[in-house]
C-alpha cells in the first residue's frame, strides 16, 4: 500500500517536470520577435544646385525727384498719394500768367526780328548794283550786307529766347519723368515754388521689377570659386543663378529673380562683396528698403547627397545617422552636413552611394541590432498615410495565431470527462 502512494506522486512528479519544461520551450519560441522593420532611404547622388542664403535690402529700379523748374504758385495736386503714375503724367499745376506774359513777349521779339531782318535784305539787294556802278560808296554797301548779317543774328537770338519761354511754360505743368508709384505729396496747393530755390515737390520711384542688394563673405566667395577651380562644383552659367526671397514675416515671395552682378571689391569694414539680384514685382508686394533674405543658386553640385532632415541626429560629437548593412544590422555613422535643400540636409562627408539611411524607427532600434529595412515614402505623397494603415490590421491574424496554441487545455479536459465517469 505504501509503495503505491510513492509511485502515484513520483508519476506526478515527472509529468510535472515535463509539463513545466515544455510549457518553456514554447515560451521560448513565442519569444523571439521578428526583426523590427525600419523605414529606409538608399543614398543616391544626384545634381543639386548649390543654395546660399544671404541678406539683402530692396532697392528701387529708378528714382526720381519731382522738383518744380519755373517759380510760381501751385494752383492744384492732380495724382493721388501712393499710387502708379506713367511718365508725363500731370502731378502739379503751377500759375502759368507769368510764363504766359513772358512768352507773349518773346514772341513779339521774333516778329519784331523778321521785320528788321526783311528791312535788311531788301537794303542790301538794292545796293548791290548800285555799288557796282559806283553811285554808293562801297563803305555804304558794307554797312548794309553788315546790317543784314545782324539782324538774321537778332532773329536767330528771339526765336531761341521764344523757345526758352515756351519751355518755361510748359514746365509750369509739373509732369512724373518716370513710371512709377509716386509718394506723399511734398506741397500744397498754394506754396510759392521754384523761388530762388528748386522746390521738391514729390518721389517717383520705380519697383517694378526692383532691386535687391546682398552681401556675401569674402570667404564664401573664395571657397565658391575653388570648388568649381577644382572641379567639385559646376558654375551654374551666366544668367541661371536664380533667386528666391524669403521676406521678413518668414514667407517665400512667389516670384523668382536673376542674379545681375557681383562686385568686383571688398568692403573694408565688413569684409563682404555685394551682390545684386533683380526680382519682378507686378503686386508691388516688395518695397524699397524692406529686408529679406536671398536664396541664390550660384552653382550646381552634379554628385549631391541628400537625406531628409529627420534622419540626421544631432549629437554632442556632431551629426550622425543610423544605417542598415548588407547583414541587416544598425550601426551608427558620423556625418557632416551642408546647407538644406527644402526638407533635406545636404551631405558632404561620411556617406556613400548605396548606403540605407533610416529616416522611421530610430527610437525603437539601437545600434547593433538586426533590422528589416523598408523603402521611406514621403509622408507628402498623397497615398503614403493610408499605405501605413493597414499595417496594424495585418498584425491581428499572427497575434491570433499565437494565441490559438494556448486553447487546448479546455479541449483536453473534456476529452478526460468520459474516462471519469
Amino acid at each position: 500500500m505504501s509503495s503505491l502512494p510513492r509511485l502515484t506522486r513520483l508519476s506526478a512528479a515527472l509529468f510535472l517536470v515535463y509539463a513545466i519544461a515544455g510549457c518553456g520551450a514554447k515560451s521560448e519560441q513565442a519569444g523571439a520577435p521578428p526583426p523590427q522593420e525600419v523605414s529606409v532611404v538608399t543614398v543616391q547622388p544626384g545634381v543639386l544646385g548649390v543654395t546660399n542664403e544671404l541678406p539683402g535690402r530692396m532697392e528701387s529700379i529708378r528714382v526720381a525727384e519731382v522738383r518744380a523748374r519755373v517759380p510760381g504758385i501751385v494752383l492744384k495736386r492732380v495724382f493721388r498719394e501712393g499710387s502708379d503714375v506713367k511718365a508725363g503724367t500731370l502731378l502739379y499745376q503751377i500759375d502759368p500768367a507769368q510764363l504766359q506774359a513772358t512768352y507773349n513777349s518773346a514772341d513779339a521779339a521774333v516778329a519784331r526780328s523778321e521785320a528788321t531782318l526783311a528791312t535788311a535784305e531788301l537794303k542790301a539787294k538794292r545796293y548791290k548794283p548800285l555799288v557796282e556802278t559806283n553811285a554808293v560808296s562801297k563803305q555804304e554797301y558794307d554797312d548794309v550786307v553788315a546790317a543784314e548779317k545782324q539782324a538774321i543774328a537778332d532773329l536767330a537770338s528771339a526765336k531761341a529766347a521764344r523757345e526758352n519761354a515756351r519751355l518755361s511754360l510748359g514746365y509750369a505743368s509739373v509732369t512724373s519723368p518716370i513710371s512709377g508709384r509716386i509718394g506723399r505729396a511734398l506741397v500744397t496747393e498754394g506754396a510759392l515754388v521754384g523761388q530762388g530755390d528748386v522746390t521738391p515737390l514729390a518721389i517717383v520711384q520705380q519697383i517694378d521689377p526692383i532691386y535687391i542688394n546682398m552681401t556675401q563673405s569674402a570667404n564664401e566667395v573664395l571657397q565658391l570659386k575653388r570648388a568649381m577651380d577644382e572641379g567639385k562644383l559646376k558654375s551654374a552659367g551666366k544668367g541661371a543663378a536664380k533667386v528666391t526671397l524669403v521676406t521678413d514675416d518668414g514667407q517665400e515671395y512667389g516670384r523668382t529673380g536673376k542674379l545681375l552682378f557681383s562686385d568686383l571689391t571688398v568692403d573694408q569694414t565688413s569684409g563682404s562683396v555685394t551682390l545684386r539680384a533683380e526680382v519682378p514685382n507686378p503686386d508691388g508686394l516688395l518695397l524699397p528698403g524692406m529686408y529679406v533674405r536671398a536664396r541664390i543658386e550660384q552653382a550646381v553640385d552634379e554628385n549631391a547627397i541628400t537625406v531628409p532632415q529627420q534622419a540626421v541626429v544631432r549629437t554632442p560629437g556632431g551629426s550622425a545617422v543610423m544605417v542598415v548593412g548588407a547583414d541587416g544590422k544598425v550601426a551608427s555613422r558620423p556625418v557632416k552636413t551642408g546647407n538644406s535643400s527644402g526638407t533635406a540636409w545636404i551631405i558632404t562627408d561620411g556617406l556613400k552611394e548605396g548606403d540605407q539611411v533610416i529616416v522611421e524607427g530610430l527610437q525603437k532600434v539601437q545600434p547593433g541590432a538586426t533590422v528589416k529595412p523598408v523603402q521611406w515614402q514621403k509622408p507628402a505623397a498623397a497615398g503614403s498615410a493610408p499605405a501605413a494603415a493597414p499595417a496594424a490590421p495585418a498584425e491581428k491574424p499572427a497575434a491570433d495565431a499565437a494565441a490559438k496554441p494556448a486553447q487546448p487545455a479546455p479541449a483536453d479536459k473534456t476529452a478526460e470527462q468520459p474516462k471519469s465517469k
